[in-house]
């Protein structure tokens, strides 16, 4: 156990270092390569250019930490592999500003490279109580349901990536949670994955606080997002809890509303859903008369009390899980309501 605790706390260690070390290089090339994001249009939050292929030291982090801590298995290799597609795939896009149908058969690519190598929802906790069935095996459905498990989660975490911090400080918080509950299941492979991830993460974000000096691109938000989808697979759908089908929803429970509701709201005014526009949460935080900082900060607050509820879950069962919900939704509820009564009085 203290070897384990001591691995553990290097792989966080050497992520964060490595990351935090190579991200002003990653910046000076970003500047020769031309990935640089100009701002075009009014979506965009800065008003000067800014480079943007920062997901690039989140991933050199994470890849040194693996190499030197994680005992690389079948499993861990395919992940490995998936996501070289994907970071290349980020880097092209932040470059050349890639078409949605490309990205789409990459991440798909991606997620079947793992996929293959064995990451896939078998089956999941049954929700509902009175079956006399605990578990709902998907057979056949396994594989499509993992591929768009993985496919949505990469681009719910690349959707949000429209403030300084904000996919980073999410993706850092939903580690820790994932990080936790493996310490918790004792699964001490998906504990050294989370901590690297969370550790290269952590190195990035003085660098992508406001006002940002580099942004992670679609290279850094991607790869978030895709590495994410595969972790909570790994045995977070396979029954730790009564409702343990839950666990993933709640921790990545901010970047799938979100994305859930862009796609409901432009079907619904008979747009394309994945055209972009200005209705994103973070962008009504803004216009409510949030700054940056302040609009980053709630956003991560409430995916911490989600990923807590989730850690709950896992250690305490679903009625003390229930509790923290419900509290979380009261004090959103009693939030919401003043600042409409402070908005009025303006």
């Amino acid at each position: 156990m203290e070897y384990d605790l001591l691995r553990l706390f290097f792989t966080l260690l050497v992520a964060f270092l490595v990351s935090f070390a190579s991200t002003p290089v990653v910046k000076s090339l970003a500047y020769k390569i031309g990935a640089v994001d100009i701002p075009k249009d009014e979506r965009r939050m800065h008003k000067t250019p800014i480079p943007r292929i920062g997901g690039l030291a989140i991933f050199y982090g994470f890849i040194v930490a693996i190499l030197c801590f994680c005992d690389i298995d079948y499993t861990i290799r395919g992940i490995l592999l998936g996501s070289v597609v994907i970071v290349s795939v980020g880097v092209l896009d932040d470059i050349f500003r890639l078409k949605a149908l490309p990205k789409l058969f990459a991440q798909i690519l991606a997620a079947g490279v793992v996929v293959l190598h064995g990451v896939q929802i078998t089956y999941f906790t049954n929700p509902n109580i009175f079956s006399a069935s605990p578990y709902i095996s998907l057979g056949g459905w396994a594989i499509p349901v993992t591929i768009l498990w993985i496919v949505a989660v990469t681009n719910a975490v690349n959707l949000i990536d429209g403030l300084d911090g904000l996919a980073a400080g999410v993706s850092s918080i939903s580690c820790v949670s994932l990080f936790a509950i493996s310490l918790i299941t004792r699964e001490t492979g998906i504990s050294i994955l989370t901590a690297a991830v969370a550790g290269a993460a952590f190195g990035f974000l003085p660098y992508n606080l406001h006002p940002a000096k580099l942004f992670m691109g679609d290279t850094g938000a991607m790869f978030l997002g895709y590495i994410l989808a595969c972790v909570s697979i790994l045995g977070l759908f396979k029954g730790y809890a009564v409702i343990s089908f839950a666990v993933p929803f709640l921790i990545l429970g901010l970047p799938i509303f979100d994305t859930a509701f862009a796609v409901i709201r432009r079907l619904y005014n008979k747009q394309s859903p994945i055209a972009p526009d200005k209705g994103h949460l973070h962008h009504r935080l803004i216009d409510m008369g949030f700054d940056q900082r302040q609009t980053v900060a709630i956003l991560c607050i409430a995916s911490a009390l989600l990923s807590m509820s989730a850690v709950v879950l896992t250690m305490s069962g679903a009625g003390r899980a229930m509790i923290l919900i419900c509290a979380v939704i009261l004090l959103v509820w009693v939030g919401v309501g003043l600042m409409k009564n402070d908005s009025t009085a303006e």
